[in-house]
This record gives C-alpha cells, sequence and structure tokens, in this order.
C-alpha cells in the first residue's frame, strides 16, 4: 500500500497484479494477508501458472484471487494429450465456481484455441493469439482501438 500512495496518478482499481503460484506457496498466510490489503484498495490479482503446484486446489480458497491463469505446459498439450486437456477443464470449471475468470496460457494452434472456447476459458493468451510486442506498439493499438476479444476470434 505504500508503493501504491507514492504514486498517486495510478489508483489502485487500476492495477491488476500477477503472483506467481509457486512464490504464493511459499508462505501462503503472508501472502494472502498482502493480498487482502492490497485488494481493499481496489487492486486485482491473477494467479500465474495455476496447477504447477502441488496443492493447488488446497490454497486457492485462501487467496483473494480474481484471474485464474492456467499453466500453459497443460494448455499447450491439451490437442494431443487428454490428461492435459482433463487438467485444463478441471481448472477452468473450478475457477468459476469460485467466481474467477480463467486466462489460458500458450495458446499456440488453432486447435488449442477452438478447446479453450469450448469448454468456456475466459481468455487466452499465446503467439497464435498475438506475439508479444513493445508497449509503444501496443499503446498505439489500444489508442486506436484495435484489439481483439476471444469472441471476434471464433469470428
Amino acid at each position: 500500500s505504500q508503493m501504491l500512495a507514492a504514486r498517486p496518478e495510478v489508483r489502485p482499481d487500476q492495477l491488476e497484479l500477477e503472483v506467481l503460484e509457486t512464490s504464493a506457496l511459499e508462505d501462503v498466510a503472508h501472502v494472502s494477508e498482502r493480498m487482502h490489503a492490497c485488494r481493499a484498495l481496489g487492486v486485482s490479482f491473477a494467479l500465474d501458472d495455476f496447477g504447477s503446484g502441488l496443492s493447488s486446489f488446497a490454497y486457492l480458497k485462501n487467496l483473494p484471487v480474481d484471474y485464474l491463469k492456467i499453466d500453459g505446459m497443460f494448455v499447450k498439450g491439451s490437442a494431443l494429450d487428454a490428461t492435459d486437456f482433463a487438467l485444463v477443464e478441471s481448472i477452468n470449471r473450478i475457477g468459476h465456481v469460485m467466481g474467477m475468470q480463467t486466462i489460458a496460457e500458450f495458446v499456440e494452434s488453432e486447435d488449442v484455441l477452438q478447446r479453450m472456447q469450448a469448454i468456456g476459458v475466459n481468455c487466452v493468451q499465446g503467439y497464435h493469439v498475438h506475439q508479444p510486442e513493445s508497449y509503444p506498439a501496443l499503446s498505439a493499438r489500444l489508442a486506436k482501438r484495435q484489439v481483439v476479444t476471444l469472441e471476434e476470434l471464433a469470428g
């Protein structure tokens, strides 16, 4: 919260912070306490690489998470591996049941994109959707409102 006060031009409700699942596991009580304090100011949180930790579901209920980013190692394999797809489905489902938006990482093919759409993943990221770009280029596209939604990708 001290960092937020030092930058008054940035409102806390404009911030979305990503917390790596493995970092959150190091001290769940401490991380949860800090997240709750920031969330009280309006900050939202994404839990990154969900599914890579050993006890992911056990602690998820205790973290104030708005977005659940499904680990890319499961997403990219979901087109060919039934187990990976089942893991993605279950993470997506539990995220939705808990009121979170889900984000699939490593969407690198049309087949994977279609699978994510079919199970109702809210957002995707990966080379199939868009290559990484510099902030100035992104800022220029956003100013021209040249952004693409998942629904528009589905065509």
